[in-house]
């Protein structure tokens, strides 16, 4: 059979429209699909870190059965503007970038937004290949998913301690209760490791991870419960209506 050579020039194109429309279809497709497994995970799997357990612990629960407090925890600890954003902070952007170049302590401005398109579909080293592709596929996750689906998919996937992923595993496992009864201290405690969960201890709080949850703490209730409800957290309007004011101590 003959190929013409119009069609063999046809391959490229086609290759690269699909490369262009898969991200698109996965990041549509998890919208209504609970993901299974997720690249941090399959990482931590593969290159297992000291004190990673043999058995990871994971259960996971809609955002209903989450309590606000727990919601609102992260947001206060992780990403205050996050119902304000599209996803890229890009004025933390500039001060992160602005602090770096200017020799200071390296950091980072990853919105709760580019942490679970990470979490869930990147791996950790830190390059700027992968800074990226992260925010390629942050901008995706805002288009096609709402704030509260982007939330939810975060609660369930991060890691908590050792080998346990989400806040359901996490809520059993140090509080023996379920997420969707966790107090404000509880949530506070979980949110305050995040950073780090080997080497914070939820069950055992240094003096610098109790100085963390009275911290998260004071800023949800500066912030208020009207700040974040999962009703309207797609609705930016709304969230903007809120103002800033509360997002600075």
């Amino acid at each position: 059979m003959t190929v013409s050579r119009f069609s063999i020039r046809k391959w490229p194109l086609r290759m690269l429209l699909a490369l262009l429309l898969f991200p698109v279809l996965l990041v549509l497709a998890l919208r209504f699909i609970d993901p299974a497994v997720w690249m941090w995970q399959i990482q931590r799997d593969l290159n297992p870190p000291k004190g990673y357990p043999a058995d990871s612990l994971h259960n996971w629960v809609p955002l209903e059965q989450i309590s606000p407090a727990m919601q609102l925890a992260v947001i206060a600890s992780e990403d205050q503007k996050f119902p304000l954003h599209w996803g890229l902070d890009l004025e933390s952007i500039a001060d992160a970038l602005s602090d770096n170049e200017d020799g200071g302590r390296v950091r980072g401005a990853s919105t709760l937004s580019q942490q679970t398109a990470k979490n869930l579909f990147l791996w950790p080293a830190k390059s700027y290949l992968r800074k990226g592709l992260e925010a390629g596929l942050t901008v995706l996750m805002e288009t096609l998913w709402n704030k509260s689906r982007i939330l939810e998919v975060y609660l369930n996937i991060v890691e908590f301690g050792p080998g346990i992923y989400g806040v359901e595993a996490a809520s059993q496992a140090y509080f023996h209760k379920s997420a969707k009864h966790l107090s404000t201290i509880e949530a506070a405690r979980l949110a305050a490791v995040l950073p780090n969960p080997y080497r914070m201890s939820v069950t055992r709080p240094s003096n610098y991870v109790w100085q963390r949850i009275q911290w998260i703490t004071h800023q949800m209730r500066l912030l208020g419960p009207d700040h974040w409800n999962p009703e309207t957290g797609s609705d930016r309007g709304d969230a903007l209506a809120l103002g800033t004011s509360a997002l600075q101590d």
